[in-house]
C-alpha cells in the first residue's frame, strides 16, 4: 500500500518497521518508478488501505459502505459517517483503548471473551458500541500472561478524546462520538465510495 497500515502493533514503530527497512515494493523491479496508475487503481488502493486498517473483510467492509450509498441524501456527511461507524466496533474501541497493541491483536481478545460491555461477555468484534457503554476486562481475563503484559503500559496511555480509561480498574468508556480528525484514516474517504458507487 505504500504507507504503515500498524498491522504489526508496537514493530510497526520501531526500526524493524518493513516500510523503514524497505520502502519499495517487493520484486526484482521494486526500485524502479511506479507505473502510472489509473483512476480505478486509485480508487480501488484507498479501499484496500483503509479495509486493511480497520483488519476487515471485503464483505464486511463493502456492507459498511453501501449501507451509507444506500442512504443517498439523508446522510450529511457521509464521510464522517463512515469512520464513526468503523471506529465504534467492538475491537477498534478496545485497541483506541490500549488494550490491545494491533487490531488484529484487539479481534482475538474480543473472539475469546476477554471483555465484557456493561457487565455482559460480548464475542462479537462487529459489536456498534455507543456512547455511555462501558466496557471491562472479565475477572479471569485480567490474570491471562497478553492482559497482564498490557496493564502497566496503560498508566502512560491517552486514548483519544471520546474514550475514557481507567488504568488501575482496566475499564473503559465511551464519552463521545469518534471523529475524522483523531481518527486520522490513512486513505482519501471519497474516492471509496467512488469506488462502490461503479
Amino acid at each position: 500500500m505504500g504507507t504503515k497500515l500498524f498491522l504489526k502493533g508496537e514493530r510497526c514503530m520501531s526500526p524493524k518497521c518493513a516500510l523503514v527497512r524497505k520502502a519499495y515494493p517487493p520484486g526484482p523491479k521494486r526500485k524502479g518508478r511506479f507505473k502510472q496508475q489509473s483512476e480505478y487503481g486509485k480508487e480501488l488502493q484507498e479501499k484496500q488501505k483503509l479495509k486493511n486498517w480497520y483488519n476487515l473483510r471485503e464483505r464486511q467492509f463493502s456492507n459498511y459502505v453501501k449501507d451509507i450509498l444506500e442512504r443517498g441524501g439523508k446522510v450529511e456527511d457521509a464521510s464522517g459517517t463512515l469512520i464513526q461507524s468503523l471506529e465504534s466496533r467492538f475491537d477498534n474501541v478496545i485497541f483506541r483503548l490500549g488494550f490491545a497493541t494491533s487490531r488484529i491483536q484487539a479481534r482475538q481478545f474480543v473472539s475469546h471473551g476477554h471483555f465484557s460491555i456493561n457487565g455482559k461477555v460480548v464475542t462479537k468484534p462487529s459489536c456498534q458500541l455507543q456512547k455511555g457503554d462501558k466496557i471491562t476486562v472479565t475477572v479471569s481475563s485480567k490474570k491471562k500472561k497478553n492482559i497482564e503484559k498490557i496493564a502497566p503500559l496503560l498508566k502512560k496511555y491517552q486514548p483519544p478524546a471520546w474514550l475514557k480509561l481507567n488504568p488501575e480498574s482496566l475499564e473503559g468508556e465511551v464519552i463521545g462520538l469518534p471523529n475524522m480528525i483523531e481518527a486520522a484514516p490513512p486513505a482519501e474517504i471519497s474516492t471509496i465510495f467512488e469506488f462502490y458507487s461503479r
